[in-house]
């Protein structure tokens, strides 16, 4: 490629809450979750030129990652350069450090880091999007994943319909998060086919389950866009203020007694590994407790997340006691607000 590509920070995402209905006659869940992106992330670099005909090629340091039209970053890649009507050549280099089959979203936000570095590559050789583009690339990534489109808006989103209808939520206050990464994937076709089983034992229908979601989400909505629960910047805090002004977002609305993920209930009956590492994470009871501990989507990524870098370096140190490295590994990070989540994402522009 002529001149220097551009690399992108492609970050990752928890699930603060996910709630999910019973299977729908498309095959598909409806879900409800508030999606929070994070600190940590992979790199993604792209080179893009002018060329008679779309040509795409993947490289990667980690040898699971597709090179080939399997790739989310291929597809929407590929997708965009035909909404466009641009063909290309383009060389995309995926440096992953965050997991694979983690719960995280790494290899959706991989899509959406690949579509934003293309777009810069284009943007530099004098190729204009048309108006309507931020629409239509909002639709060009539902159709890649579910959960793609969260990763075109960061900071604190609520995710409706399969995760893939997205609005954005007023950002939470900054706070630290450890984010647990055992050994062991979990596979999200095998997570809802076990909980469409479990779905069938508790005879849920999906009428009982569309009721649950739409007052679900009208409690999400309420509790993290209220007023009365954002301090004076209009930031909401998860954490406690000490002082009493701003007070904890979760706690004072009582969302912290009923926000969950439902994939628990399924995940956790096959690892049960992962209940030791939920409780470690949580440490309820105690000074250093989490403000909230979870699986992230269907795992097998848990985390926590803590008032004080101290807090969440002891659960790190918890975890290192009952596990080892090769079992067990942790990264500390940070929730990401959303005007940090883009102004921070382009990490080198040619």
């Amino acid at each position: 490629m002529s001149g220097m590509p551009t690399t992108v920070r492609s970050h990752a995402k928890i699930n603060l809450g996910l709630s999910i209905g019973a299977p729908r006659p498309d095959g598909f869940h409806s879900l409800v979750t508030v999606y929070q992106t994070l600190a940590s992330h992979d790199l993604v670099t792209v080179g893009a030129r002018p060329a008679a005909s779309t040509s795409i090629q993947i490289t990667s340091n980690d040898d699971r990652v597709p090179r080939d039209s399997r790739n989310t970053a291929w597809k929407m890649v590929e997708s965009a350069l035909g909404a466009l009507g641009v063909p290309a050549a383009v060389e995309t280099h995926i440096e992953k450090r965050l997991p694979i089959q983690g719960g995280l979203g790494a290899g959706s936000a991989n899509a959406v880091a690949a579509l934003v570095g293309l777009e810069e590559e284009l943007k530099n050789q004098q190729i204009a999007s048309p108006s309507d583009w931020p629409a239509r690339r909002l639709d060009l990534a539902a159709q890649v994943g579910s959960d793609v489109p969260l990763f075109l808006i960061g900071g604190t989103i609520l995710g409706l319909d399969r995760g893939q209808d997205v609005y954005p939520l007023p950002d939470l206050h900054p706070l630290w998060c450890v984010l647990a990464l055992p050994s062991a994937g979990v596979s999200t076709p095998q997570a809802f086919r076990d909980w469409d089983v479990l779905c069938l034992e508790r005879g849920l229908t999906a009428e009982e389950s569309d009721a649950k979601l739409k007052q679900l989400s009208r409690a999400y909505a309420s509790a993290f866009s209220g007023q009365a629960m954002a301090g004076s910047s209009g930031v909401l805090s998860l954490g406690e203020d000490l002082a009493g002004t701003q007070g904890s977002a979760l706690v004072r609305t009582g969302i912290s007694s009923w926000i969950q993920n439902d994939f628990e209930q399924v995940v956790f009956r096959q690892q049960p590994s992962l209940v030791e590492i939920k409780r470690i994470l949580a440490a309820s009871g105690t000074p250093e407790a989490a403000v909230h501990a979870s699986l992230s989507g269907s795992g097998s990524a848990l985390f926590g997340i803590y008032n004080s870098r101290g807090d969440a370096k002891a659960a790190q140190a918890r975890l290192k006691q009952r596990f080892r490295e090769s079992e067990v590994r942790s990264i500390l990070t940070r929730t990401l607000p959303r005007n940090k989540y883009w102004r921070e994402m382009l990490l080198h522009q040619s």
